[in-house]
């Protein structure tokens, strides 16, 4: 994509929630997206010059749902070595309840951002993208599946039962999980 056109959205997996709160990670630095005919990655510190800014935080994208921004402190937004991390106090409005209650349940399919790539912002190598700086305009909490497959989702209040799952996949998830929490709550 050109510098400065339109808004692009990437997805990940990793969030957790703890009453109406839901933490976690809406990028991860490292993490390969196969994006049709290319792969992407984002750089550590990518996202540093923009935090400072007025950042919504939406469900599945849609402007009409929002559910917190930085200007009013109920979004909480940090780069660590890890990724962008964030911290977001659900309203009390439909579109919050059903995020709390598809949390509950397990059943968010993650984290996404929309963003611009400004000019500079952006290094091609054949057929892959790495991202050294981005202009974050949101951040989502989505219902369906990420472009970013490496992160994960959990939900803080069903983390026992969760863990429980004796399947190969929830063997590597509850490794993820367990390193994530320890670098958030650090």
């Amino acid at each position: 994509m050109a510098a400065g056109g339109d808004m692009e959205h990437r997805s990940f997996i990793e969030v957790r929630a703890q009453g109406r709160r839901i933490e976690g990670y809406a990028a991860t630095y490292g993490s390969e997206a196969r994006l049709g005919g290319f792969v992407e990655t984002i750089a550590p510190g990518a996202f540093r010059s923009t935090l400072g800014g007025d950042i919504l935080a939406l469900l599945d994208h849609d402007a009409g749902k929002v559910l917190g921004r930085t200007r009013s402190g109920t979004l909480r937004l940090t780069e660590d070595s890890r990724g962008l991390a964030f911290s977001l106090d659900l309203p009390d409005t439909q579109a919050g309840r059903d995020v709390e209650a598809l949390a509950a349940r397990g059943d968010l399919g993650g984290m996404s951002f929309g963003f611009k790539v400004p000019a500079g912002g952006e290094r091609w190598d054949g057929e892959k993208r790495t991202l050294y700086q981005i202009d974050l305009r949101e951040v989502s909490i989505v219902q369906a599946w990420p472009a970013y497959p490496d992160t994960e989702v959990a939900l803080r209040s069903a983390r026992d039962a969760w863990l429980a799952l004796p399947t190969p996949r929830q063997i590597v998830r509850r490794r993820r999980l367990a390193i994530a929490e320890a670098s958030i709550w650090a």
